[in-house]
């Protein structure tokens, strides 16, 4: 049975994992080469994971078809809102997680 108390402290998690993924982002900012360094593409992993779903055959994802010639097509509207819906998706289950093993501990 969830409680109050339990859903605040998930969604407690939930929004720990985004700021920390957001601290994470912030170098990129003020230099755009980090993107390119190993902690840079973990960073970019969520965007990057559109063109994943694209080859695996959902529809959709990129503009133009994902037909841009030589350069990589950027994600379309739907896209945006599918990698929105997935990568909210993962990180809430993974708060729930870290949620349910955490109190198994105390």
């Amino acid at each position: 049975m969830r409680t109050r108390s339990t859903r605040a402290r998930r969604l407690r998690i939930f929004l720990l994992l985004w700021l920390g993924y957001g601290l994470l982002y912030l170098p990129a900012i003020v230099w755009p080469e980090y993107l390119n360094s190993p902690m840079g593409l973990l960073v970019a992993a969520p965007y990057l994971s559109i063109y994943l779903f694209n080859m695996l055959g959902i529809p959709g994802l990129l503009q133009n078809g994902g037909m841009c010639g030589w350069g990589w097509c950027a994600p379309s509207l739907f896209g945006w809102c599918f990698l929105a819906a997935v990568w909210l998706g993962a990180s809430w289950l993974l708060a729930c997680l870290i949620d349910r093993l955490s109190s198994r501990t105390h």
